[in-house]
């Protein structure tokens, strides 16, 4: 494994412990997520200072509201957890508490998902808790493979409607993708590490490869990153052999539909689909 890769599953791991610190792995933040927008099949957990009987959990039914008691129905779809505490404490000051202490957490994140797919370890939906980054969703997901390109897409609906499923790039525009470069998301910079939206799909594409024939310890097909160049390929194969020919490398590359072979250095940029050919020395 490179440098650059275990750099990456450290910023994983960091970002997963994170949020088993916070409770985003068991889907709870105890209330710190404060911009968090409430939606159907959310449970609430609401919490009235001096009064245990009102204290409870209560879930957010198809039309966004909950049924609370003393003041009925409660609209809480669209609105933040902070906003769900004042439309409380406004209905219980009116004839009910002279200042009540209203505090709102959420539970069970059921409302907002996003979608991974793609070249990580567990693929699937994951709750949205509203300030969930690239990088916790990766973290969740278990990582990208050794078989992932060097960037992630996040495909974004154009549209508000909810979708089923997992949305995958298109080229009729049919949806938003933002592309995020694998070494980028290393630096650690927020700018490269965006906060996600309900519905995202974050899809890792598989990376295309390169083959390395001929005199080398591992002789086979490779996941190919941008800007590898033939060293770097040849040391995914294993290195050369002790009989290779390093000052005869040849290219097989396919160009404008016609099979080309071309004389190869060790530094120039290989493409997707290349095969490198390490011929025998004559002595």
């Amino acid at each position: 494994m490179d440098a650059e890769r275990r750099l990456f599953l450290r910023c994983i791991a960091s970002a997963l412990a994170t949020a088993l610190i916070l409770g985003f792995a068991g889907g709870r933040l105890d209330g710190q997520v404060t911009n968090y927008i409430v939606g159907p099949q959310d449970v609430l957990t609401i919490a009235l200072f001096d009064e245990q009987d009102l204290s409870g959990k209560y879930t957010v039914e198809a039309d966004g509201t909950f049924t609370f008691p003393l003041i009925g129905r409660v609209k809480a779809g669209g609105l933040t957890l902070r906003g769900v505490e004042e439309t409380l404490r406004k209905e219980l000051s009116n004839g009910f508490f002279k200042n009540p202490q209203v505090s709102v957490s959420v539970e069970q994140y059921r409302s907002q998902r996003v979608f991974v797919v793609g070249e990580v370890r567990m693929p699937g939906t994951y709750p949205l808790t509203g300030d969930t980054t690239l990088i916790e969703a990766l973290a969740r997901a278990g990582s990208t493979t050794e078989n992932s390109a060097g960037e992630v897409l996040i495909v974004r609906s154009r549209t508000a409607t909810k979708v089923d499923g997992p949305l995958l790039p298109e080229r009729d525009g049919a949806a938003e993708v933002i592309h995020v470069d694998i070494k980028e998301l290393q630096s650690g910079r927020p700018a490269q590490n965006p906060q996600l939206r309900d519905n995202d799909t974050i899809f890792i594409p598989r990376a295309e490869l390169v083959y390395v024939f001929g005199q080398v310890k591992d002789p086979g097909g490779f996941p190919l990153q941008k800007g590898t160049t033939v060293l770097q390929a040849l040391s995914l194969a294993g290195g050369v052999t002790d009989r290779g020919a390093t000052g005869r490398i040849r290219i097989a590359r396919v160009v404008a539909g016609k099979k080309t072979e071309l004389k190869a250095t060790l530094d120039d940029v290989v493409q997707p689909g290349d095969t490198i050919i390490v011929p025998e020395r004559y002595f």
